[in-house]
């Protein structure tokens, strides 16, 4: 658990630390392992929001005596659900202080995100002032298990890899944990071969050096499978949209014939029981009965 204040110090710790305490001080009592869970996701523009009740219907299975609420971590999806669809959706902090109201003094706030990136880590600075003590699950990608686990669990949307290419395509981050996409591709390759590739939406020009790969080893097909939670705006647009500079786009050009999954990797079960069993790490320390002062157990 984390005990510090700064936000520097998190950062070295949540490397080597799967679940994060934080939140306020002063007397608690948890009266029972009830806790509410609170999803959070970046959110979505598009349909794919869909992907989001099947997470959340398969987190509910795993802990039926918890109540599951969602929350949404990215303030222009927030926005434009307010102004193009009239729905309010909360923030971390606004879903936590409903909890504090409703006399809640623990909640367990699991990140539905890909990487311990920049939207995790505003996430915790945001619960970390919340009025309620929070046990914080960690991204997908965290520990070597996890990546090993992520590695077996998309088997089953493979090509033969024989005779096409697979593409996992993330969004791409400016954070350091741009290194995860690098570390994936690694576990992939190593499990099923050289045909298999991870790439991002946003920094080098990964698209570009996937496509001179596959032209000089001779694959003439790929399969485009997006590696987000939710394949939103940008896999509908950067990487299948018809325009000349999408991703589809540049390995047709090239005479490269492209398929697509086209949802996200939070369809999956597989993916899915990840997300559970870091909610059980997270609940795992909070305390069952304990009255005191401060942080203990």
């Amino acid at each position: 658990m984390y005990r510090g204040s700064s936000l520097s110090p998190l950062r070295e710790r949540v490397r080597a630390c799967p679940v994060l305490d934080t939140g306020v001080r002063g007397d608690f009592q948890v009266k029972d392992r009830k806790i509410p869970i609170v999803l959070v996701g970046f959110g979505t523009t598009t349909a794919a929001v869909d992907t989001y009740s099947f997470i959340g219907s398969r987190i509910k299975g795993a802990f039926p005596d918890h109540t599951i609420q969602w929350a949404y971590s990215s303030r222009m999806v927030r926005d434009f659900s307010r102004q193009r669809n009239n729905i309010d959706l909360k923030s971390p902090r606004q879903v936590l202080c409903d909890l504090a109201k409703e006399g809640h003094t623990w909640a367990l706030v699991q990140s539905i995100h890909l990487l311990c990136g920049h939207e995790f880590y505003r996430l915790v600075e945001e619960v970390r002032d919340a009025p309620i003590r929070t046990s914080v699950g960690v991204p997908l990608l965290h520990l070597p298990r996890d990546y090993e686990r992520m590695t077996l669990g998309v088997v089953d949307i493979l090509p033969d890899l024989e005779k096409e290419a697979a593409i996992f395509i993330g969004h791409g981050t400016n954070h350091p944990s741009w290194a995860s996409y690098i570390a994936l591709e690694r576990w992939l390759q190593n499990k099923y071969g050289g045909n298999i590739h991870v790439g991002m939406v946003e920094g080098a020009d990964s698209c570009g050096h996937i496509v001179k790969k596959l032209k000089g080893s001779g694959v003439g097909r790929v399969l485009l499978i997006p590696l987000m939670i939710v394949a939103g705006v940008h896999f509908h647009g950067d990487i299948m949209g018809d325009h000349e500079d999408s991703w589809k786009s540049r390995f047709e050009k090239e005479g490269i014939r492209v398929q697509s999954v086209n949802a996200g990797i939070g369809y999956h079960t597989q993916v899915v029981d990840i997300f559970i069993d870091h909610i059980k790490e997270a609940l795992d320390v909070i305390p069952l009965s304990v009255k005191g002062k401060g942080f203990g157990r």
